[in-house]
């Protein structure tokens, strides 16, 4: 990759780090995106990719970094991410006077077949719940009970809950936590997802000021999304539950049994934090069981 090159990728992240605020998730991929774009390029085409070869790239040079990535095992939602990378690349040349180029925009985008969330039943998700307390080290039988509570009590993204820090606890009436694109969201806090966070921070054995994790590993350190994969793996071996059983699949629960009692589909929006409504929306296409009345009666573990 030419320095030129690097240099205009480098001041892009940096314009979307700062100014659009995105997520590390989405600086780390769509860095990688333009990083193998900018070296396939200079492969392809038989220069350094400079300022002046980026502007002469045509709809032809950048459908060939497609087919090569498909040819490499790239999906639809793959291709689709790495347009738009290369899209939002040209977008921030061109805003900042560097260079015109107009070839990206005119490639049409794969379409990707959106499947339906798979949530895990009421009397599962409670099963899980249960389970994961059950730990011959008790503070972590706390944490995985809270933790898990906290994805199906409130909604909440793995990367939100474990962005919790001990002054959060206790609880108010409502929980707020910056989503996806920094964006700030009010839940609701039922009555056990209170109780479960307390219990656990009552019983962690290290110290730690109000600004550091609420959640910890067994030697203290802040707890991975890893190891909260690793909890449900553990729990999908115990109980006998679906692969679908994963961190997100309790977060898919909660809206699809907040749906079910008769919630409306804008305040489900507003609990997860979706930017769209359409991506809510998905949860209407699944069938549906027992009706509930309710927010608080109608999540199965709002009783408490």
């Amino acid at each position: 990759m030419s320095e030129g090159a690097d240099t205009l990728r480098k001041n892009w992240l940096a314009a979307l780090a700062h100014e659009r605020r995105a997520s590390p998730h989405t600086l780390r991929a769509y860095g990688d995106d333009v990083t193998r774009f900018i070296g396939f390029q200079a492969g392809h085409t038989g220069g350094a990719m400079t300022q002046k070869a980026l502007a002469k790239l045509s709809q032809a040079d950048i459908r060939a970094f497609i087919t090569a990535r498909r040819q490499e095992g790239l999906g639809a939602g793959g291709v689709q991410r790495a347009l738009a990378a290369v899209r939002s690349f040209y977008k921030f040349l061109a805003k900042e006077g560097v260079l015109e180029n107009a070839a990206a925009r005119s490639i049409r985008t794969p379409r990707v077949r959106r499947s339906l969330p798979r949530p895990l039943s009421a009397v599962d998700a409670g099963r899980a719940i249960e389970e994961a307390g059950d730990h011959k080290v008790e503070w972590m039988g706390a944490r995985d009970a809270a933790l898990l509570t906290l994805l199906y009590g409130a909604g909440l993204r793995i990367s939100e809950a474990l962005g919790l820090k001990r002054g959060d606890v206790p609880l108010g009436e409502t929980l707020t936590v910056v989503g996806k694109g920094r964006k700030e969201r009010s839940i609701p806090v039922l009555p056990l997802v209170a109780s479960a966070l307390d219990d656990y921070a009552a019983q962690i054995p290290f110290s730690g000021a109000p600004s550091s994790p609420l959640f910890l590993s067994r030697r203290g350190l802040p707890m991975s999304p890893r190891e909260a994969q690793g909890l449900m793996q553990r729990l999908r071996g115990a109980l006998g539950l679906p692969e679908k059983a994963t961190p997100h699949a309790l977060r898919h629960s909660f809206a699809t049994h907040i749906l079910q009692g008769g919630g409306d589909l804008r305040s489900v929006q507003e609990l997860l934090g979706h930017a769209s409504l359409s991506t809510t929306q998905i949860y209407t296409a699944m069938d549906t069981a027992a009706l509930l009345a309710t927010y608080a009666r109608a999540h199965p573990r709002g009783k408490a």
